[in-house]
């Protein structure tokens, strides 16, 4: 079974993550994963001492039979910092990943896909026909993996194990633009029924306990998670523009909408998109088919960021890379071998040396 270069596993449900259109075919589903591609993606090339670090590729693949899929690529043309555009993944795994590290990539990830797949199932059961409580839910539910990143980061602060401000930077922001999501739902009467609040508060409750567990086991498996969670926004928010486009374009936004998309103060709407130069997004918005739109591309910039993450170290902060990115050292920059990233990197790394 061969690996392919788009990431996906959540079929119909499930998405993968490439490039920005929404393709429907259906075949076989596969995970690759490649720390050198997401780091070219997400970091200056003038930065050596990190491409030299990151010179390795790992992989792993996920696959389900018969199962139709909705490859998510960029949902729009971004312009990207320089020395960051996408390159052609090689077709061949690096000699220097090995088998274990692998198969435990495959384990984490088709774990991920299941529970998220169970998720989905509960959801479409009970919100059928039920579009904006549906997005109530789905929205209290994509903003708290990020509580959680966050929660842990600052235990190890103050443990005195490690710093990462660009970390703490990125996860606040995509905190801060979930948010705005909730707000826009609620707005919309997503929360008018109390069962509605009830479920997504207690969900949210265990998700928050079991993404903190996640995060200090291996905080790449948590990564991973949030991407499948964000990949099915994405899916449910497209699908959703497509069957009720033309009447959302003739209803009027939430004033929290363009408060959000069109304010002033655009700093923590550039910090959560880490694939893009800061100021080269601004939404316009005239009608409720803008926002659901901007909402659906918000969903497309979480999951390139979550991928990112999987990727020890790789991580920057938009405006820090345009403010240090001729400086040596950066904030987060993670030296090789300095630490363990999480339980399962420890157990690996004590059976591998």
């Amino acid at each position: 079974m061969a690996a392919t270069v788009a990431i996906s596993g959540i079929s119909s449900r499930t998405l993968g993550i490439s490039r920005p259109l929404v393709t429907p075919r259906r075949s076989r589903a596969a995970v690759s994963y490649s720390s050198t591609h997401r780091l070219l993606c997400h970091r200056p090339v003038s930065s050596r001492r990190l491409l030299l670090r990151n010179n390795h590729q790992v992989q792993a693949t996920i696959l389900q039979d018969d199962e139709e899929k909705v490859v998510v690529e960029e949902s729009f043309k971004a312009e990207t910092f320089t020395g960051k555009e996408p390159l052609d993944e090689p077709n061949t795994t690096s000699s220097s990943t090995s088998a274990f590290e692998s198969w435990i990539i495959k384990l984490e990830q088709g774990v991920n896909v299941f529970l998220t797949d169970s998720v989905i199932k509960i959801l479409d059961t009970l919100y059928r026909d039920r579009t904006y409580a549906r997005f109530f839910v789905l929205e209290t539910i994509a903003r708290v993996p990020y509580f959680a990143f966050m929660s842990v980061l600052h235990m190890y602060e103050t443990f005195g194990w490690w710093r990462r401000a660009d970390y703490l930077k990125v996860h606040f922001a995509e905190s801060w633009n979930e948010m705005h999501h909730l707000l826009i739902m609620e707005e919309l009467g997503g929360n008018s029924w109390w069962f509605d609040r009830f479920l997504a508060q207690h969900i949210a409750t265990f998700y928050y306990f079991m993404t903190v567990f996640l995060y200090i086991v291996s905080p790449r498996m948590a990564y991973h998670f949030s991407e499948c969670v964000e990949s099915h926004a994405y899916e449910t928010y497209d699908k959703f523009l497509k069957a009720s486009g033309e009447e959302l374009k003739n209803m009027p936004a939430p004033d929290i909408a363009v408060k959000y998309y069109t304010g002033s103060d655009m700093y923590l709407f550039d910090e959560f998109q880490t694939s893009r130069v800061p100021n080269t997004r601004r939404p316009v918005i005239e009608n409720l088919y803008d926002v659901f739109l901007n909402i659906r591309d918000d969903e497309a910039e979480h999951c390139k960021t979550m991928r990112a993450c999987q990727t020890l170290g790789s991580l920057r902060s938009p405006h820090s890379i345009l403010e240090d990115d001729a400086e040596e050292d950066s904030g987060c920059a993670v030296p090789e071998a300095a630490h363990c990233e999480g339980i399962v990197d420890c157990i690996k790394k004590s059976i591998t040396s």
